[in-house]
């Protein structure tokens, strides 16, 4: 594999060690009530859409990359769920597994929208 190939790696693997110390912090209440919990998800949904594309990039983007990447972002979702009901004032969550698979697919479905219309534009 090429240097730059290797490099491609980077972005996915450091956001996922990011996701991963986020995680390990005992509580990240901002005192906001709903407004809060609702950023969280968005924030939720977002890092795990990103993290999809990010895969989807270092993988060479194509339907095979994206189910590669969709399996790979869905299973390190599960591993941090699984993770916070280690952490002190955290839990691990199906609902919060799915709000970040829920990312994921708008993330896939944008980056859709976005080839079609570049292929459109040619």
């Amino acid at each position: 594999m090429a240097p730059g190939r290797v490099a491609a790696f980077a972005p996915p693997l450091a956001l996922m060690g990011l996701i991963y110390f986020l995680s390990a912090q005992p509580d990240l209440n901002s005192g906001l009530g709903l407004v809060d919990e609702i950023g969280r998800k968005v924030v939720h949904m977002t890092e795990y859409g990103v993290l999809w594309w990010l895969w989807c990039r270092a993988l060479g983007f194509g339907t095979r990359a994206a189910i590669v990447a969709a399996a790979i972002t869905l299973a390190y979702a599960a591993t941090d769920e699984f993770h916070q009901t280690f952490v002190h004032g955290r839990n691990g969550s199906p609902i919060d597994w799915g709000i970040d698979a829920a990312g994921v697919a708008v993330a896939w479905a944008l980056t859709v929208v976005w080839a079609r219309s570049r292929v459109a534009s040619d």
